[in-house]
């Protein structure tokens, strides 16, 4: 109780910042259907976030090298209120997106400091209790920011307005608290060559975890109006992913823990390919069955970014924990900026089902890699435990380091 006391500013800035920054993705989707956007244009919008979120977690240290971790949160956070409050002052899809980049930018900001304070101020004896708090606030947030749809106006500026509310009410725990700040460490290099070198297959797990995360999350929405879906029901089908992607992270940690973490990722992909199919078999049965069916993706796609990690930490010395977070998260950046852009034109041309289908498409793909991977390497001797990652900030990195 004293270890969630003396973090409570962190995790309340956590949890508002969650409601507000969680609310933008799909409250853009469903205004820029009712504003007439192309599909592509919004997209575009989902593309811009992770652009923004990529550029956010790399400059965020050298901000908090410079003016601490206070200033750097409040800026970060400036700049996402600002893009949240624009929305309704220029109503036109290029200018959203770099507002959507600005949201994105606010995001990897924001969680880069509150992560690396929470590095910085815990030990090997409570990082696994103070990690599993942030976990729930995260998730918790999150869920409140999916059901919050239901009751925000699409293009209307109250709605953006609150968004922006939340975001800024955010500043005030972290900003106020009595804490001291931690020291900032430098600023990691960016070396993908060091991810493909100790794990290949963590590479493109993150990659593909990119696709189906930034798919969904960003044109999920647009595939819930297109199969009948009102906005409190889109809330709902949202929700349901993260739900069950939280409910699945207990049993992917166990199996994770004890069994080759390269089979269990092949596992979970099949899994996912197996929910990508039960999605589009399901949309015809109801609203219920299309939350079921929310549900099952969720528990089958969200752990696998958190086992190929534990996977490429599992090869790396301490000295190189950082850097190659910093790498695996250059990867999921690749697969989250490109992927709501393509399944957008897909939906265009092919109908809601598309959306699935390249998703199950590209973990197709992640399955055959991992067996090739299998049969040319054999499995860690030394393991990690599993870390259950709610953001992909690199600095989170520290937390595989190995108890001396």
């Amino acid at each position: 109780m004293r270890l969630i006391i003396s973090f409570a500013a962190l995790f309340l800035s956590v949890l508002l910042l969650q409601l507000s920054t969680g609310g933008v993705g799909p409250l853009d989707v469903l205004s820029g259907a009712q504003l007439g956007f192309t599909n592509g244009q919004i997209g575009l919008l989902g593309s811009a976030h992770f652009a923004g979120f990529f550029i956010g977690c790399w400059w965020a240290p050298r901000v908090m090298g410079e003016v601490g971790h206070s200033r750097a949160f409040a800026a970060f956070t400036a700049m996402g209120a600002i893009g949240l409050l624009a929305h309704m002052m220029v109503i036109d899809a290029y200018a959203w997106a770099v507002m959507r980049a600005a949201s994105g930018f606010c995001v990897a900001g924001c969680y880069t400091v509150i992560e690396a304070w929470l590095q910085a101020k815990t030990d090997n004896a409570n990082r696994g209790r103070t990690m599993g708090t942030y976990r729930m606030v995260d998730t918790g947030g999150s869920l409140i920011a999916q059901l919050m749809i239901g009751v925000l106006a699409p293009a209307d500026y109250v709605s953006y307005n609150l968004l922006a509310l939340l975001c800024c009410a955010a500043l005030l725990p972290l900003t106020l608290t009595r804490v001291p700040q931690p020291d900032t460490g430098p600023a990691p290099r960016l070396r993908l060559g060091l991810a493909w070198g100790l794990s290949p297959l963590a590479v493109v797990g993150v990659i593909v975890s990119g696709v189906s995360g930034a798919s969904f999350r960003m044109i999920g929405p647009l595939y819930g109006t297109q199969v009948g879906l009102s906005a409190d029901q889109i809330g709902l089908f949202l929700a349901a992913y993260v739900l069950g992607g939280a409910f699945a992270q207990w049993p992917a940690g166990w199996l994770a823990d004890r069994y080759d973490r390269r089979r269990v990722m092949v596992g979970f992909s099949i899994f996912s390919i197996a929910g990508c199919v039960i999605t589009v078999t399901l949309s015809g049965f109801g609203v219920w069955g299309i939350f079921i069916a929310a549900l099952v993706f969720g528990a089958a796609t969200f752990p696998i970014y958190s086992i190929a990690a534990a996977h490429a930490h599992d090869w790396a010395e301490d000295e190189q924990r950082v850097e190659l977070s910093a790498a695996l998260m250059f990867a999921y950046a690749l697969g989250a900026i490109a992927s709501p852009l393509v399944t957008s034109g897909l939906i265009a041309l092919y109908g809601p089902s598309a959306l699935f289908i390249f998703i199950a498409a590209a973990h197709v793909g992640l399955l055959v890699f991992g067996m090739i991977r299998m049969r040319r390497r054999p499995s860690a001797k030394q393991r990690n435990p599993y870390v259950w990652i709610p953001r992909t900030s690199f600095l989170v990195g520290r937390i595989f380091r190995r108890p001396r």
